[in-house]
């Protein structure tokens, strides 16, 4: 049983952020009720995809969630939407959703069926206008610092960032409401806009202060920002990062190459004190000079066992493939990924809950459902319709059974 065994969340979205904030429930144990379009969704076919066009996306932000498919364009089928939503019950009663919170699917409609009634809207901006992480990431100014050192235009990130961190917190936001309404019995309406947490997250990581002081923050390349850490290529061709950010994994870097004096005298020579990690940023095109030079006349396997030895902070390049092919932790080794069998899709890699509760197990990984397959169980089971009532919307094509 998972921690949030119990625990009912009903889930009407696409795309990236809310989708994965009921993954992190469903794989927590919470039972999580997708509504989904009897078309299927917007996000039903995104990429990637497989030769016969099945989405791996979807796919991937789906498992261990149930679907129930209803034509929500008919008002029929927006009063049985509406019912799965408000149905009764201490652990039910909560909404997640990414669609415009209005008509039938607002939390005003919605309250007058279930006053304590929790819903979660994540939005694009504050003002409820639309926001996706490829225009969200130009209003922070992500672009102007990403990429190359010498770009003079700006370079998109293509991780959904704001995405992934939205959809954290829309658990956070879910749970924290939810304990709240467990106390004082009130349910209420959150609104979580993309745009919002990318400011937040740059307000919390310093980056607002520091324009506030009159600081263009740079572009760094491939240097991590702050203090010392580059890629660089071994005598094998064999390119691999390295970071020594705090004082632990500068000194290691120093002792693996043996450069430890010499770095001393740069150091010296420029005034600056390499135990702090800022000093370190600014000399790091020196500091790179000297390990580069000593990365090109060694194999990476020597680098390995110099590294292995004073337990530096580094890693190799490899494409997702390399990885999915070679490192343990990435299959079953790690309790958190198990090899199932996806229709229309065939066996693959899924991976669970990165989070390991001390005591209770791990939540068992299911795979993502196909549309509408639990329509005729969930009208069954929390709606308490008969075969003959779900038969007969499935004729009308309000819901889709399968």
């Amino acid at each position: 049983m998972g921690i949030l065994a119990g625990l009912r969340l009903v889930e009407v979205s696409a795309f990236v952020a809310a989708p994965s904030a009921g993954l992190a429930m469903a794989q927590m144990g919470a039972e999580v009720i997708r509504i989904d379009d009897i078309r299927g969704g917007l996000d039903s076919r995104r990429w990637p995809v497989t030769q016969d066009n099945v989405s791996l996306f979807w796919q991937g932000l789906n498992k261990n969630k149930r679907s129930v498919a209803i034509d929500i364009r008919k008002p029929e089928g927006q009063e049985l939407a509406r019912e799965i939503i408000c149905a009764p019950g201490d652990d039910a009663g909560l909404l997640l959703t990414n669609f415009p919170p209005s008509n039938w699917l607002s939390y005003e409609s919605l309250c007058e069926f279930r006053k304590d009634l929790i819903q979660l809207t994540v939005m694009g901006d504050r003002q409820g206008g639309s926001a996706v992480d490829y225009t969200v990431n130009p209003t922070v100014g992500v672009p102007f610092f990403t990429g190359p050192e010498e770009h003079d235009v700006p370079v998109n990130n293509v991780l959904p960032a704001w995405d992934c961190v939205t959809g954290q917190m829309a658990v956070s936001g879910l749970l924290a409401a939810e304990r709240h309404r467990s106390r004082t019995g009130e349910g209420q309406h959150i609104k979580l806009a993309l745009e919002d947490v990318a400011m937040a997250t740059m307000g919390s990581l310093g980056f607002l202060a520091e324009a506030e002081l009159g600081v263009e923050r740079e572009r760094s390349g491939n240097y991590l920002y702050g203090a010392f850490g580059r890629d660089f290529i071994s005598a094998d061709g064999v390119r691999f990062m390295v970071v020594g950010l705090t004082p632990k994994q500068w000194r290691g870097l120093c002792e693996a190459t043996g450069l430890t004096e010499e770095l001393q005298r740069l150091a010296t020579a420029k005034g600056l004190d390499f135990s702090r990690e800022g000093d370190r940023y600014v000399a790091r095109r020196e500091i790179a000079a000297l390990i580069e030079s000593w990365a090109t006349q060694r194999s990476i396997e020597d680098i390995e066992i110099a590294f292995a030895r004073e337990r530096v902070c580094w890693s190799r390049y490899r494409s997702v493939t390399d990885m999915v092919q070679s490192d343990p932790n990435c299959s079953p080794n790690n309790p958190m990924f198990v090899r199932q069998e996806q229709p229309a899709v065939g066996e693959f890699l899924m991976a669970g809950s990165p989070l390991e509760f001390g005591r209770l197990d791990r939540e068992d990984t299911d795979i993502a459902p196909r549309l509408g397959e639990h329509t005729e169980e969930v009208l069954s089971q929390v709606l308490h319709l008969s075969s003959g009532e779900i038969g007969r919307l499935s004729e009308r094509d309000v819901v889709l059974v399968r």
